[in-house]
C-alpha cells in the first residue's frame, strides 16, 4: 500500500490515516490502482467490507470506520474507475466489478468471518462477492439497494432516463447533474461539506467515465449483458444463511419499499429497520444507522443470536380462542354491535355478526388471502370493522389498523411500513390508498361512485365477497385451519405524538391475554355492554361476548362527543361500561346542559366509566361524575405496546394527593412495574430498581405487552434490552404504597444545571392557578444548561399579541412552579396528538419557545 496524496484531507468525519491506495491485478493482468478506507486493525475480531454504490465513494462509510467495535477491521473500497481509484479502466460490467472486488479482498488479506455491508448498486456488486467467498462471510448489511428488479414492474425514471444513450453522457459524464441529484434526494438537505465532500471525486468530466457506465449497466432488459449474472446473484442469495439486516430509507424515489419487499422474500430471516423519513443516502440521513449496524453485529454475529427478548419463540395456542365468545353467542339474537348515526340506531345480532365473519373469511380466502398475509383495515367503527376484523383473523390474516385519526399523512406513514398485502377500506380510504402509495389487493366496504370504480378497476366489494363466502358455505366449504403455534395477528400505531407511528406486532396469545385482563378489570357480566368513543374499543365488546355500541361521532375527532350522543349510545344497548378519551369527555361534559331525562337515567346506569390516552384532570373527572353517580371512574394506564399497565379510581386519586407527576394507580394483576434511574444528564441509565421515590424511566414486564416493534429493529432493541420487560419512554416514580406516579417523556426531561427536571409536577402546579388552562413545560437551551420555560394558555380571550405572558400571569406561574422559571410564554393553544387531542406536543413546543427567545419570528405554535 502506498500513502494517500491528500485528496481526502480534510474532509468532514472522514480520518485522512483511513486512506491508502494499493495495486492490484485485474483479470486481464492489467495494474490497477485502488483507494480504500482502512482502519487497519490487528489482530481482528472479524472485518466489515463495505462496498458503495453509484455515484458516492467510500466516505459514505465513514461513521461505519469511525464507530467500529473493537477489534474489527472496517474497509471501504472505491470501485474502479469510481472514488480516488483509477478512473482509467474499460467499461465494468457486473461480473467484472464482482471479478475486481474478489481480487482486492485477496491483496487486502481479509479473512473471516465478514460482515458485508452494501448501498446501491454496491448490493449487487457484494453479493456476487459474498456468494463466491461463502467461508468467509457471517452477516450482510445492506442499505437502499436492490439484487433483482422484475422486467414487467416499473423502475425509477431517473435512471430509465439516464440510461437513454443520448442523455446517458450528458446528465452522468459532462455534467455534474446525476453526481449532485444523489445528495439532493436528502431532506433535509445534508449539510454543504458533506455535499461537496461526496462530490470530490468527481469534480470533472474526465472523472465522470465510470459513472455514465455504471447507469448503463443497470440490466433492466432481458437481453442486457449483466442480467444473466444479476440473476444468477438474486436467487444464488436465497441460500445465504447468515443473518441479515436490512436499513432502509423510505423516501427514496430509486430503491423503493418494492425492492425492500424483495429483500425480504430473499432473506426471509432479515432483521429491517426501515426509517419513514430518510431518503437514498440513509446512512447520511440516519447518521445512527453505523451505530444500529454495529449493535446488529454485537447481537447476531460476536454473540450468535439475537438477545433473548428479541423475537420471542411463538406459544402453542388454541386456535380460535379470539373468536370464541362469539361463536359462544352465535344462535342468539342478542345485540353484539349498535351503531347510533344521523338519529337512526342500526343493530347486528351476536348470530348475524357470526354468519357475517364466516362468510367474509371465506370469501377473502376465495380471493387470495393466504394466513400470514397481512390485510388492512381501513373501515369505519361498528359492525362493518367488527366483521372484518374478526373475518381476517378467521382466514389466518394479520390485521393492520391504522386509524384515521392519524391524519392523511401519519395514516400513508403507517401503511406503507406495515406494506399490506389486501386492504378492507371505505370508499374513501380505497380512493386515496393509489395517491398514497399504498400497496395491496383492494376491497371495498360500501359503494364506490361508477367513475371511480371504474378507475380502480372495479375492485371486489365486502358485499361480493360475502356473497360469495355464503355460496361456498352453502357448499359445504371450510375455513382453511390454522396453527396451533401463535402467529402474528396484528399490527397497530401508537399515537405518533413523540414521532411517526410506530407499528406494534401482536400475537394471538398477546392478544388474548390483554382482553382477559380488561375483561378482568372492568367487563364484569356479559351483558354489560360496552359504549366504545375510541375506535379499538368497539371491539373489546364483542371479544368479550357483550355487546359494544359506538356513538354517533367523528371517530376521528374525539372532541365531537357529545353528552347526548354518549346517552343515546348507553341508552341503545343498556350499557354499562364507557370508554372515552379525555378530550372526548371534556365536550361531553361542555354539552350536558343539553341533556334530557332519559338520557339522564341512561346515564344512571353506568357501572364503570373509563378515560385513557393522555392525564385526566380530576377536576374533569369530578363533573363527569356528575353525569354518572352510579360509576367507578376509572384512568388505566396504558400505552399501545402494553395495555392495561395500571389503574386508579377517582376516589383513588383524591387519596393520593397532590405529588410530583400524574398518579395512575398500583399496576393491575400479573404485572410488574421497574424504573431504570436518570444519571445526571437525564438519560435512563441506571440499575432496575422498584425502590420507592426513585424517577426513571418506566419498564412494564406483563405476558401481555406486544411481540415485537414492526420493521423498527433499532428501536425493538432499544425497548426490550431487559429481558421481560418494555422500555415505555415515561419516567415516573412509585411510593411507598406502590402507586406509580408518571411525571412526562424520557424525550421531554430537562437537562438543567442542577439536574434532570421532569415537566409535569411543575406544569400541574401551574394549572392550577385560576388564570391557566394548561400549560406546557419545556427547556431552552444546549443540554446541561437549559432554562426553564413554562408556555400557557389563559382563558379564552387573555392573550396578547406578544407571546411574552404579562407582569402579573409571569409573576403567579413563577410564585407557584416551584423551579427556576427563565420565561413564561402565552398562547391561545398548545400543539395536540392529532389522535387523542391530548397530549402536549411538548417538542413543537420548545423549538418555538426557542425562536421566541432567541428573536427569530416564531411562526404560529398550533
Amino acid at each position: 500500500m502506498t500513502s494517500p496524496d491528500g485528496a481526502t484531507q480534510g474532509l468532514p468525519g472522514l480520518d485522512p490515516a483511513w486512506s491508502r491506495f494499493l495495486t492490484v491485478d485485474d483479470a486481464a493482468g492489467k495494474p490497477r490502482r485502488w483507494h480504500v478506507l482502512d482502519n487497519g486493525v490487528e489482530p481482528t475480531e472479524g472485518t466489515m467490507l463495505c462496498v458503495h454504490g453509484n455515484p458516492t465513494w467510500s466516505y459514505l462509510w465513514r461513521r461505519f470506520l469511525a464507530e467500529a467495535r473493537p477489534g474489527w477491521r472496517v474497509v471501504a473500497v472505491d470501485q474502479l474507475g469510481m472514488g480516488w481509484s483509477t478512473r482509467q479502466v474499460p467499461t465494468r460490467r457486473l461480473g467484472d466489478r464482482v471479478d475486481d472486488l474478489g481480487r482486492l479482498t485477496a491483496a487486502l488479506g481479509i479473512q473471516g468471518p465478514v460482515v458485508v455491508a452494501a448501498h446501491d448498486w454496491g448490493g449487487l456488486v457484494s453479493m456476487g462477492w459474498a456468494l463466491e467467498h461463502r467461508d468467509l462471510v457471517a452477516g450482510v448489511v445492506l442499505t437502499n439497494t436492490a439484487l433483482f428488479q422484475p422486467l414487467d414492474q416499473p423502475f425509477s425514471g431517473l435512471i430509465r432516463l439516464s440510461r437513454t444513450p443520448a442523455l446517458n453522457r450528458l446528465i452522468c459524464v459532462t455534467t455534474p447533474t446525476f453526481v449532485r441529484g444523489a445528495a439532493a434526494l436528502s431532506r433535509p438537505p445534508l449539510e454543504l461539506g458533506v455535499r461537496r465532500a461526496l462530490a470530490g471525486p468527481y469534480a470533472d468530466a474526465s472523472e465522470r467515465t465510470a459513472i455514465g457506465d455504471f447507469v448503463a449497466d443497470v440490466p433492466l432488459e432481458a437481453d442486457h449483458p449483466s442480467r444473466a449474472r444479476l440473476e444468477q446473484i438474486a436467487e444464488g442469495v436465497r441460500g445465504l444463511d447468515v443473518p441479515v439486516l436490512l436499513l432502509w430509507g423510505a423516501r427514496d424515489p430509486v430503491f423503493t419499499d418494492l425492492h425492500l419487499a424483495d429483500l425480504r422474500d430473499r432473506f426471509p430471516q432479515a432483521d429491517v429497520h426501515r426509517f419513514g423519513r430518510a431518503s437514498h443516502l440513509v446512512t447520511e440521513d440516519v447518521p445512527e444507522t453505523a451505530g444500529i449496524a454495529w449493535d446488529w453485529v454485537a447481537d447476531h454475529v460476536e454473540d450468535g443470536g439475537a438477545p433473548a427478548d428479541l423475537g420471542r419463540p411463538p406459544e402453542r395456542v388454541e386456535p380460535g380462542a379470539l373468536w370464541a365468545p362469539i361463536v359462544a353467542r352465535a344462535d342468539e339474537a342478542a345485540p353484539a354491535v349498535v351503531e347510533l348515526h344521523d338519529g337512526t340506531v342500526s343493530t347486528t345480532t351476536f348470530a348475524q355478526l357470526e354468519r357475517g365473519i364466516v362468510e367474509l373469511a371465506l370469501g377473502l380466502v376465495d380471493a387470495g388471502v393466504e394466513p400470514g398475509d397481512r390485510v388492512a383495515v381501513l373501515v369505519t367503527p361498528g359492525a362493518a370493522l367488527t366483521t372484518a376484523v374478526f373475518a381476517c383473523w378467521r382466514a389466518g390474516a394479520t390485521i393492520v389498523v391504522a386509524d384515521a385519526g392519524l391524519g392523511v399523512r401519519g395514516l400513508a406513514h403507517a401503511l406503507r411500513s406495515a406494506r399490506p398485502d389486501h386492504v378492507i377500506g371505505i370508499p374513501k380510504a380505497v380512493a386515496a390508498l393509489s395517491a398514497l402509495r399504498v400497496p395491496g389487493q383492494r376491497f371495498v366496504s360500501g359503494t364506490l361512485p361508477a367513475p371511480l370504480d371504474a378507475a380502480l378497476h372495479h375492485p371486489r366489494t365486502v358485499a361480493a365477497l360475502t356473497a360469495r363466502g355464503a355460496v361456498l358455505r352453502a357448499e359445504g366449504a371450510t375455513l382453511p385451519e390454522l396453527p396451533e403455534t401463535d402467529a402474528d395477528a396484528a399490527v397497530f400505531f401508537t399515537s405518533g405524538a413523540t414521532g411517526p407511528a410506530k407499528g406494534v406486532v401482536y400475537r394471538a396469545a398477546q392478544l388474548q391475554r390483554q382482553v382477559a385482563r380488561l375483561a378482568g378489570l372492568y367487563g364484569g357480566e356479559r351483558d354489560d355492554a360496552w359504549v366504545a368513543a375510541f375506535p379499538l374499543f368497539s371491539l373489546y365488546g364483542p371479544a368479550m361476548g357483550t355487546a359494544a355500541a359506538v356513538p354517533d361521532m367523528d371517530p376521528t375527532k374525539a372532541g365531537t362527543l357529545t353528552a347526548a350522543a354518549l346517552a343515546e349510545a348507553a341508552a341503545a344497548v343498556d350499557g354499562r361500561v364507557v370508554f372515552a378519551s379525555p378530550a372526548a369527555l371534556r365536550n361531553v361534559v361542555a354539552t350536558a346542559d343539553g341533556l334530557t331525562d332519559r338520557h339522564r337515567e341512561a346515564l344512571g346506569r353506568v357501572r364503570v366509566l373509563m378515560s385513557a390516552g393522555a392525564p385526566v384532570p380530576v377536576g374533569l373527572l369530578r363533573r363527569v361524575q356528575e353525569l354518572v353517580p352510579a360509576a367507578v371512574l376509572h384512568t388505566p394506564y396504558g400505552m399501545t405496546e402494553v395495555l392495561p399497565v395500571a389503574d386508579i379510581t377517582l376516589p383513588e386519586i383524591e387519596a393520593a394527593g397532590p405529588g410530583n407527576g400524574v398518579c395512575v394507580g398500583r399496576p393491575v394483576p400479573d404485572v410488574r412495574i421497574a424504573l431504570a434511574p436518570l444519571d445526571a444528564e437525564g438519560r435512563a441509565t441506571g440499575a432496575l430498581t422498584d425502590e420507592p421515590g426513585v424517577t426513571g424511566e418506566i419498564l412494564v414486564a406483563a405476558d401481555h405487552r406486544k411481540q415485537r416493534y414492526d420493521r423498527l429493529w433499532a428501536t425493538e432493541r432499544e425497548s426490550s434490552r431487559d429481558p421481560g420487560h418494555h422500555r415505555t419512554g415515561d419516567v415516573g416514580h412509585l411510593d411507598p404504597e406502590g402507586r406509580l406516579w408518571v411525571e412526562g417523556r424520557l424525550v421531554h426531561v430537562l437537562s438543567t444545571a442542577d439536574g434532570p427536571l421532569t415537566p409535569v409536577g411543575v406544569e400541574q402546579r401551574v394549572e392550577a392557578l385560576p388564570e391557566v388552562v394548561s400549560a406546557a413545560v419545556v427547556g431552552v437551551g444546549p443540554a446541561g444548561t437549559q432554562q426553564v420555560v413554562v408556555v400557557v394558555v389563559p382563558p379564552s380571550g387573555a392573550v396578547r399579541r406578544h407571546p411574552l405572558a404579562d407582569a402579573d400571569l409571569a409573576a403567579a406561574v413563577r410564585r407557584v412552579a416551584g423551579v427556576d422559571v427563565a420565561a413564561v410564554l402565552a398562547v391561545p393553544r398548545l400543539p395536540v396528538d392529532i389522535r387523542h387531542n391530548s397530549k402536549i406536543d411538548r417538542v413543537a413546543v420548545s423549538a418555538w419557545a426557542s425562536r421566541v427567545l432567541t428573536g427569530v419570528r416564531p411562526g404560529k405554535l398550533a
